[in-house]
């Protein structure tokens, strides 16, 4: 026998779960299956936590407008509903001369994406706020902040389920085909038939897609995989009280420091170009790290550093490529009536989630 549903969405992780409250909110009948026993378990809890304000992306591409959009609407989703953020606030800092320039052309390009809050600070202001620094400037950026991430998951779950919408985990999409008009996939071998499907599974949304017979192979990306491990602190506090990010490397940011809600420091992540999802943190790559931080922290202590935990980030372009952007792919792009596929929702799409939930509510109420 044959399932009907309204919508079904795959993936339960930070992106997923918004795009699931959003058309639920919206009257649709929502299912959102996930593979894992538990919501969030991969990107989604391997992360920053940070809130981006929107700074280092190309002027008009999807990862600059659903960061800068997402960004306002987290900060008044948080506040409504009580999830745990702090807007904190980081610098980048330049930790020679020599890249003072690069500062003035990261101002430049957040300006042009509508972030117009930066400030730029030199040694001297430097010394004053965050002593702990030895760098030959910053820029300043008071609107990014930190999110406990587990927190806005469960609040968005909990949206979702109070408008209706029924959350299956432990549930895997197997296949899938077109036939009359409608998708139909298969859930652990049980057949559903879908006026619309959203391909939110994150890491597996490669799979999903070539598992849905008809879906024509060339639109279906490259898939490129970033693993970046964080450390922290064996024992002991960093000495300072906003988020420290050099000027960013390629494949990602730099080795950055965060802060979690209690105060606590981690380092990270680092760029691993790889072929396979592996979370094991090599805790020889701490020596890297010391030089890393140090270049910005001298301070630092010898040898203290430990491993904590790694992510896998689904990129759309490899070594040398360049960065790559968000892809949000309907029917106009592959040809599948009722499929969105989310492609390449790396950092910052915890910050534009529910931006990007609002462009994918488009596609679906377009059809």
């Amino acid at each position: 026998m044959t399932v009907t549903v309204d919508c079904l969405v795959i993936g339960a992780g930070v992106v997923g779960l918004a795009v699931a409250r959003r058309l639920a909110l919206g009257g649709r009948d929502v299912v959102l299956v996930d593979e894992a026993d538990a919501i969030g378990t991969q990107t989604s809890s391997r992360n920053s936590e940070v809130i981006h304000a929107g700074i280092y992306y190309p002027r008009g591409s999807a990862k600059a407008r659903h960061c800068v959009a997402g960004r306002q609407m987290l900060y008044r989703y948080c506040s409504d509903r009580a999830i745990d953020h702090q807007r904190i606030g980081k610098l980048i800092v330049a930790t020679d001369s020599d890249q003072l320039a690069r500062l003035d052309a990261i101002a430049a390009a957040a300006a042009a994406n509508g972030v117009d809050d930066l400030r730029l600070l030199n040694r001297d202001d430097l010394a004053s706020i965050e002593p702990g620094l030895d760098c030959a400037g910053a820029l300043h950026s008071p609107s990014t902040g930190i999110i406990d991430s587990h927190g806005l998951m469960r609040g968005m779950r909990r949206d979702a389920e109070d408008a209706g919408a029924t959350t299956a985990l432990r549930t895997k999409a197997t296949g899938g085909h077109i036939g009359r008009g409608q998708l139909a996939v298969e859930l652990d071998g049980t057949a559903i038939s879908c006026r619309t499907v959203v391909n939110a599974a994150g890491l597996g949304a490669w799979d999903v897609a070539r598992g849905i017979e008809g879906v024509p192979p060339e639109t279906i990306p490259r898939r490129f995989l970033a693993k970046g491990s964080y450390f922290v602190l064996e024992s002991g506090r960093v000495p300072f009280s906003q988020l420290i990010y050099p000027v960013p490397v390629g494949g990602g940011l730099g080795v950055h420091l965060t802060l979690d809600l209690a105060g606590q420091a981690r380092f990270g992540p680092d760029v691993q170009w790889t072929d396979r999802i592996d979370y094991h943190v090599d805790a020889a790559r701490a020596d890297q790290f010391h030089a890393a931080i140090r270049r910005y922290w001298p301070g630092l202590p010898e040898n203290s550093l430990v491993p904590a935990y790694c992510g896998i980030r689904p990129k759309l372009s490899g070594p040398g490529d360049g960065d790559s952007d968000f892809l949000i792919q309907g029917p106009a792009a592959h040809g599948t009536p009722g499929l969105v596929n989310l492609f390449g929702i790396e950092s910052p799409g915890l910050t534009s989630c529910l931006s990007i939930a609002e462009a994918v509510a488009s596609i679906v109420d377009d059809r």
